[in-house]
């Protein structure tokens, strides 16, 4: 009975050892691998410090070295260039075929023909080329001939423009107000009124969008001036002889027609003046005979004189 009683207590102490050391171990074991964890997350603090302030200096530079973001200036530019070329009617056919490459349009052409006091042929084309294209163009221009002259202005309008807009703004508003004024008023006076005051803010708006507009569309479209003249002076073929002859039978007879309109006209003016020209030219002929009348007595006169 006495060892029967003994085994089992035996048993339950190895028991409860085997489970106390088991629990140790495994606290043991965790608190050890939290250490093992511990030294890296240290270590990486450790060289925090001297990483994260160069982050942000590197983050600090690069917002420094980041250019700040500029509007674009809104550029009205106009060039003009001029060219001496061997054919002026073959270089008009080659800028024609600019224009269409580029998307552009012809908006002047004036071709003046030799004359005696300028024997050379010029002749002077506008263009409107988009803006982005216009370095394009002047480039393809320059090759059809010899490069007199060329030059490029530009005005910027980005004020004007800004200027404009917050006009047609403000106006735009101004006329909303108006508008719900209208609608709540009541008298016949104040709708009249008002709709003088709506009209003339509308008008004006229209007059302020048609300006923007335009100061769009010169941004949008620069405009070349290009100046063509001949490089050889041209003179005109001569003409047939028949031609010749044509030409002096025509000139022959209209002087003709207005020599004789010219004393049909004089002698309208003579009828006309036919009483005053009577007069006078009884006066002339009354004066010159009473002039011989009298001349014997004035020289009888002096000689009686004498005589006495």
């Amino acid at each position: 009975m006495y060892t029967s009683t003994k085994l089992p207590r035996t048993s339950a102490l190895f028991i409860s050892a085997l489970l106390g050391g088991v629990i140790f171990t495994s606290c043991a074991s965790s608190h050890q691998s939290g250490n093992k964890a511990s030294p890296p997350i240290a270590a990486d603090s450790a060289a925090n410090p001297a990483s994260v302030p160069a982050n942000q200096s590197s983050l600090s530079q690069k917002a420094e070295a980041a250019p700040i973001a500029r509007s674009r200036p809104q550029l009205i530019k106009k060039a003009a260039i001029s060219l001496t070329v061997n054919s002026v009617d073959q270089t008009i056919d080659a800028v024609s075929q600019i224009i269409n490459q580029q998307q552009g349009d012809l908006i002047g052409l004036k071709q003046q023909q030799p004359k005696n006091d300028n024997p050379r042929y010029t002749a002077t084309i506008q263009l409107r080329i988009p803006e982005d294209r216009l370095e394009p163009t002047l480039e393809q221009l320059a090759k059809l001939g010899t490069v007199d002259s060329r030059n490029i202005t530009a005005e910027d309008v980005g004020d004007r423009l800004v200027d404009f807009q917050a006009r047609l703004t403000n106006l735009q508003k101004t006329e909303a107000n108006l508008q719900k004024i209208m609608d709540r008023a009541g008298s016949i006076t104040d709708v009249l009124s008002v709709t003088q005051e709506l009209s003339n803010v509308r008008q004006t708006i229209e007059q302020i969008d048609a300006q923007l507009k335009n100061l769009k569309n010169q941004v949008a479209y620069s405009t070349i001036t290009l100046n063509l003249e001949a490089a050889v002076s041209s003179t005109s073929p001569q003409r047939a002889f028949g031609l010749q002859v044509q030409e002096t039978w025509n000139n022959s007879t209209h002087s003709l027609s207005a020599f004789s309109v010219g004393l049909l006209k004089l002698g309208i003016w003579l009828i006309v003046y036919s009483p005053y020209l009577l007069i006078f030219t009884a006066l002339v002929y009354g004066f010159s005979r009473w002039r011989r009348t009298n001349s014997p007595r004035l020289t009888q006169t002096p000689e009686s004189t004498r005589s006495e």
